[in-house]
């Protein structure tokens, strides 16, 4: 038996073998074969319903026929066909680490196009019941945001469910910064210590560790006092450091040299000299500014132990070596140097982030506003202008 064909509805029929409706959809060639799609359910009616949303998302340009293809199956795509060898090796690396180990064990075996916001949300909840923070969270999400984002102009999902979520709230972590005062004691403890031009470098300009260790001799001209980054070291696990692009365009940068810096520097390049010498034929020449002993990169953990040694000898706060390039922002508006130009040497691609981020107020400015209200509203005598 079988019932007639309504207009625009497509090729629905009674199929007795299986006592249900069906319709059969041409998808056209794809991958050199012809593809249909069949539509089953118990009336006309709810076939005819199931063959309009197909309809209407073929003519979308949605791949129908791939609507089987797994969360694993795409994820393992878009690794490898946008992210990899289009992004820097680390942001890779941690992209896939994201998908194999918290997003394909709860979401993978799912029919990509079947994917739902309760599906997320779930995926959220239990990454937090079982203990990640709630930035890590956060990052899960954004690594599924961007996927489906890719899968949407794909036409592979009929919308990105990851940005129909709300991600989990998440304070902002605390950030420890030198004040003036010591900064300066941080580098009096830094003199003579293998590594007091790069915590220079750093504290001076605001360079990040990647950028710091990779930078090059021939990036850096003491005679005309200009530094410019045009890379940044990178460390993957299992992997030697290997130089890659700066993290984004505004990244790269060139940066005037407080005459210090470059007396410091100079001074580096002469103990760089006669290292090499010691090191004889053990010398590997990359030109890298801030080598090991025989030339070759540093590791970055290495640095980082050197580092909280320092601040321990010099029994400053412990911090992260980043927070340097922090300590860099804020004391740029300790001196009232502008935003957007501490925006251009930090390299920042906005202005918000040198604003909301970077900079942070200390208790003695506090104070100093504080005193100023005192003066303007306290007991004391009130100095008149003489020239009303």
């Amino acid at each position: 038996m079988s019932g007639r064909r309504g207009h625009g509805e497509g090729s629905i029929y009674y199929r007795q073998d299986r006592e249900c409706w069906c319709a059969m959809v041409d998808l056209g060639y794809q991958d050199g074969k012809r593809k249909r799609k069949s539509i089953f359910g118990k009336t006309r009616k709810e076939v005819a319903e199931k063959l309009k949303v197909v309809l209407r998302d073929q003519q979308q340009g949605l791949l129908v026929a791939a609507e089987r293809q797994t969360v694993e199956q795409f994820l393992t795509r878009w690794l490898a066909e946008v992210v990899e060898g289009k992004t820097r090796p680390r942001t890779h690396q941690s992209y896939k680490d994201i998908a194999r180990l918290h997003i394909i064990p709860t979401l993978g075996k799912l029919q990509l196009s079947k994917v739902t916001p309760e599906d997320v949300q779930r995926l959220m909840n239990r990454k937090l019941a079982a203990g990640l923070s709630p930035r890590s969270v956060q990052y899960i999400r954004a690594v599924l945001r961007m996927a489906l984002a890719q899968a949407l102009k794909w036409g592979s999902v009929a919308r990105n469910v990851a940005t129909l979520v709300d991600p989990p709230k998440a304070e902002s972590a605390p950030v420890t910064v030198l004040s003036p005062d010591q900064a300066r004691t941080f580098l009096n403890a830094a003199r003579g210590d293998r590594y007091e031009a790069l915590y220079r470098v750093a504290v001076s300009l605001g360079l990040r560790r990647g950028e710091v260790l990779g930078l090059r001799w021939q990036h850096v001209d003491l005679e005309r006092g200009v530094l410019r980054v045009a890379a940044s070291l990178q460390k993957l696990p299992g992997k030697a450091p290997t130089l890659v692009a700066p993290k984004t365009k505004n990244s790269r940068r060139a940066l005037p040299l407080p005459a210090a810096l470059i007396s410091a520097l100079q001074a580096h390049r002469a103990r760089q000299v006669e290292e090499q010498r010691c090191a004889g034929t053990r010398w590997q020449e990359y030109g890298l500014v801030f080598p090991t002993s025989i030339g070759t990169p540093i590791n970055p953990p290495n640095l980082v132990r050197a580092f909280h040694a320092l601040l321990e000898r010099a029994e400053l706060p412990h911090m992260r070596f980043h927070d340097l390039r922090h300590s860099c922002a804020t004391l740029l508006a300790e001196q009232h140097v502008p935003e957007r130009i501490a925006m251009e040497i930090l390299g920042h691609s906005d202005i918000r982030v040198t604003q909301n981020i970077y900079t942070h107020v200390f208790d003695h400015a506090k104070r100093q506003a504080s005193d100023a209200m005192d003066r303007l509203f306290g007991d004391g005598p009130v100095v008149e202008n003489p020239d009303v």
